[in-house]
C-alpha cells in the first residue's frame, strides 16, 4: 500500500531547534572507508571496541586489517556484554590507558557503540561512569571516536546517548550529552549479513520505537518529524522481510536507512516512556532491548494518544494504514498494527516471557519516572500511571 506522508508543518512552531549529526558514510562497502576516518581525526593509536559475536565475524579482522594497513597501531577490547556493564567499561578505559591510545574505532551493535562511548567519556573526564548519569555532564570534550553499527537498529552511531547497565543497582542508567555523537559514523549494510533473525528483530523494532517516540516527543521538530516519518515507512515495510532473510541486500539497505534516520530522529528529539519504562526492564532482567521497547510500545503509544492522538494518526498515514474513523480509533488501531508487526517477526508479547514479575513493578515504576528519556514524553505519566502500564503489558 502506498504510504501518505503527512504535511508536518501542522505540527511545526517557531521555537529554535538544534539537530546534531556525526560526519555520515553510508553505503555497501562503507567500512573500507574507516581507516581515512581515523587518520582524519588525527588518530594513531586505536582501540577497536567490539564484542566476542563481531570478533567471529568477517568485519572485525577486515576493518583490523586496514587500519593496520594505513600505518595505525592497533589494540582491541571485546569483552563487552549485550547490555553494557559498568565494570567492562572500567576494564575497557584501563586497556585504552594501558595502550595509550588516542582514539576508539566502535564495530558492533548498539551495546559496543555505548560501551566505547562510556571508554571514550573516562579518557577525558575521568572518575567512574555512572557519574555520568543524566544529561551534559561530562564537560571536557571526548577523544575522537568512529562508529561502524552492524546491527539495523540502535542508532547508537548517530546519538547522544550512552547506555549503561549499573548491576549493582539492577537497572540501565542514561547518559545524555552532545558530546557523545560520535565524529564519523560509517554505515555499511553488508555489515547486516552475518545478523541472526533474532537479533535483527530486536534491532530493528528499536528502530521502529525510535521513529515514534521520536515523533511523538514534545521535543521534536520540523527535521526530526521528517527523519522519523520517513525512517518508519522504510523500516515498517522491510523489517518482516529483513529479520526473513537478513542477507537480502535490498532489505537490508532499506533497514540501515531506516535505523540511521530513526537514530537523527531521536538524538534531536530525545525519547519517551517506551525507553523510560524499558530501560530499568533490561538492567533487572537483563533482557534485550529492542525485545522490551516492542512489548511496551503498544501500550504507551494507547496511554499517550488518549491525551492527543494525532502523532499516531500522522504515524499510521506514513505507514500506510487506513485513514477511517476517528483519531483516537485510528492510534488504537496503529497500537495494534505495532504489536502485530513484533508478533510476526518474533518478538514477545508479555514482560513476563521476558523475566518481569508482578512484585518487579514497584521498583521498576520508580526507575523509570527518574529516567531521563520521560522528560520529553508527550504526556506526564504519575507513578500510577506506569505501574498500571507494566500490569497491562506483563
Amino acid at each position: 500500500m502506498q504510504s501518505t506522508v503527512p504535511n508536518t508543518m501542522a505540527r511545526g512552531d517557531l521555537r529554535v531547534a538544534k539537530f546534531h549529526t556525526p560526519e555520515i558514510i553510508v553505503g555497501s562497502g562503507a567500512l573500507a572507508e574507516v581507516p581515512a576516518a581515523a587518520l582524519g581525526l588525527g588518530m594513531k593509536r586505536l582501540m577497536i571496541v567490539a564484542d566476542r559475536g563481531i570478533v567471529a565475524t568477517p568485519w572485525y579482522p577486515e576493518v583490523a586489517d586496514r587500519l593496520r594497513a594505513a600505518g595505525l597501531v592497533v589494540s582491541s577490547f571485546s569483552d563487552i556484554s549485550p547490555n553494557p556493564r559498568a565494570p567492562e567499561i572500567s576494564a575497557a578505559f584501563e586497556h585504552y590507558e594501558m595502550r595509550r591510545c588516542d582514539g576508539i574505532v566502535a564495530v558492533g551493535g548498539g551495546s559496543v557503540i555505548d560501551a566505547a562511548k562510556g571508554v571514550a567519556i573516562l579518557a577525558s573526564n575521568g572518575g567512574h561512569i555512572l557519574e555520568y548519569e543524566g544529561i551534559d555532564r561530562a564537560q571536557v570534550p571526548l577523544p575522537p571516536l568512529v562508529a561502524a553499527p552492524t546491527t539495523a537498529g540502535s542508532g547508537s552511531d548517530v546519538s547522544q546517548f550512552c547506555i549503561v547497565n549499573d548491576v549493582d543497582r539492577m537497572t540501565k542508567v542514561t547518559i545524555i550529552g552532545r558530546a557523545l555523537v560520535p565524529d564519523v559514523a560509517i554505515v555499511d549494510p553488508q555489515a547486516l549479513r552475518t545478523l541472526s533473525p533474532e537479533v535483527a528483530a530486536q534491532s530493528g523494532m528499536d528502530a521502529i520505537t525510535h521513529c515514534i517516540e521520536a515523533y511523538a516527543s514534545i521535543a521534536h521538530s520540523r527535521l526530526t518529524d521528517s527523519a522519523a516519518l520517513a525512517a518508519i515507512a522504510t523500516g515498517w515495510h522491510s523489517i518482516e522481510r529483513f529479520v526473513g532473510n537478513p542477507a537480502d541486500e535490498r532489505a537490508g539497505t532499506d533497514m540501515a536507512y531506516a535505523a540511521l534516520e530513526a537514530g537523527m530522529a531521536f538524538t534531536n528529539a530525545i525519547l519517551g516512556a517506551t525507553h523510560a519504562m524499558s530501560h530499568p526492564v533490561g538492567g533487572r532482567c537483563d533482557a534485550p532491548h529492542g525485545a522490551i521497547n516492542a512489548v511496551l510500545l503498544p501500550h504507551v503509544i494507547r496511554y499517550n494518544a488518549a491525551a492527543d492522538p494525532s502523532p499516531y494518526v500522522d504515524l499510521a498515514a506514513a505507514v500506510g494504514l487506513s485513514a477511517a474513523g476517528s483519531p483516537h480509533a485510528i492510534a488504537d488501531r496503529f497500537a495494534t498494527a505495532v504489536g502485530r508487526l513484533a508478533a510476526a517477526v518474533g518478538l514477545p508479547t508479555g514482560l513476563g516471557s521476558l523475566g518481569v514479575r508482578a512484585d518487579d513493578l514497584p521498583l521498576l515504576t520508580e526507575l523509570a519516572l527518574r529516567d531521563a528519556c520521560m522528560r520529553t514524553n508527550p504526556r506526564r505519566p504519575t507513578p500510577d500511571d506506569v505501574a498500571r502500564i507494566y500490569r497491562e503489558a506483563l
